[in-house]
């Protein structure tokens, strides 16, 4: 990158209290060392947030052990983070890159029109089954290595091997620099955790988000799975597991040429309130295609102000995330980590969709053999 390139780059500030969009060069020196970027807007925030950020920074006595980066006030529940993160993982050089592979800037999709809305032609279409198979394949794999015992960073390795066979790209990998190939989202995370050093426990669930880049088009998917016997057990996890299952679902079934992009999250909302959980409202689903995340946009909440109806040729996500108390979220200073605010947990699914001309194509089916899928309310 040319001197006048990282001027000019936008990125977003480090600081926990801050998270806006920043070009200047100010990087903390400490994460350099240890080959992590961390651009702060300003002098005066990286002095403010410093007593936060310096958690992150390995120690000299850690050396070789995990660790938790973060102040105990930031958790809302029982789950912590445990580092160090791994290195980024290395993507072969016969893999095809999309724009944000190397800097973390998807300029792509920060230059597409917020309200043009994709037609996909016949090879636009096949381009997306395909993605999508093989996002199946690879959710499938991660999947099979759900266990206790097993670290989310362990399952970050399987999905980054699978891409790799297949000669696809981990889409979340360096995406507005997210430093995983995979997010891995464990109890009162609602979306976009990190894989990390913790191993799963007997009564976790975990919800593996896989997105992949190949052939010029992404595919985007998610399941929640349960962690052991104990989780299958207990009621409450059961029952916010398949209703947010069912919910989605359900919301597919009425999915075709005409249907109104704000209609589903009516019926999203009507089922979770009647099995008495919440739906997140920060995080909605949106259009995919040779862009990660593009127009429409798809709120899960009822009463919404979503613009736009479905039409044949257009694909995009539903994956509704739900609560066992309240809707409302919060963030770990690593910027990314999403989870509820009282501490309670959250399952979300999503699939990609393809309207057809008269219903609707699931591109990121389960197959017989996919692991996980529906248990017996308890």
């Amino acid at each position: 990158m040319s001197a006048t390139d990282d001027e000019t780059r936008i990125t977003q500030c480090c600081g926990s209290d801050c998270g806006k969009d920043t070009n200047t060069r100010l990087k903390c020196p400490t994460c350099l060392k240890n080959g992590v970027e961390s651009v702060f807007c300003s002098q005066a925030c990286f002095k403010r947030n410093w007593k936060t950020h310096k958690a992150v920074h390995p120690k000299a006595d850690t050396e070789g052990k995990t660790y938790d980066p973060f102040p105990a006030g930031v958790y809302t529940g029982t789950l912590h983070a445990c580092y160090p993160l791994a290195p980024r993982r290395a993507v072969d050089p016969d893999v095809v890159l999309p724009d944000y592979a190397r800097d973390g800037m998807p300029r792509s999709e920060q230059g597409a029109r917020a309200t043009t809305i994709e037609i996909l032609d016949k090879d636009g279409i096949e381009g997306m089954r395909k993605v999508c198979r093989i996002g199946r394949e690879v959710l499938d794999a991660a999947a099979a290595a759900v266990k206790p015992g097993v670290t989310t960073d362990e399952i970050d390795a399987v999905v980054h091997a699978e891409c790799m066979k297949h000669k696809a790209y981990p889409s979340p990998l360096n995406y507005y620099h997210f430093p995983r190939s995979v997010c891995t989202s464990v109890n009162e995370v609602i979306c976009h955790g990190i894989p990390d050093q913790r191993p799963l426990e007997d009564g976790d669930i975990v919800n593996l988000d896989i997105s992949i880049y190949l052939g010029g088009y992404h595919a985007d998917l998610n399941e929640t799975y349960y962690v052991g016997d104990k989780a299958k057990n207990d009621p409450d996890t059961v029952r916010l597991v398949e209703t947010t299952r069912e919910a989605l679902d359900m919301s597919i079934k009425t999915v075709k040429p005409g249907v109104l992009f704000r209609s589903f999250g009516d019926i999203i909302e009507k089922h979770a309130k009647a099995n008495k959980l919440s739906v997140v409202r920060t995080y909605s689903g949106h259009g995919v295609n040779s862009l990660f995340h593009c127009p429409p946009n798809i709120p899960h909440y009822a009463r919404n102000k979503a613009i736009g109806m479905a039409k044949a040729g257009m694909c995009f996500t539903i994956e509704p995330m739900l609560n066992l108390g309240s809707y409302r979220d919060s963030m770990w200073p690593d910027n990314w980590t999403a989870v509820t605010v009282d501490g309670k947990r959250s399952a979300q699914f999503e699939h990609t969709l393809l309207v057809t001309e008269d219903g609707v194509e699931v591109l990121t089916a389960r197959l017989p053999t996919s692991p996980g899928g529906p248990v017996p309310r308890v």
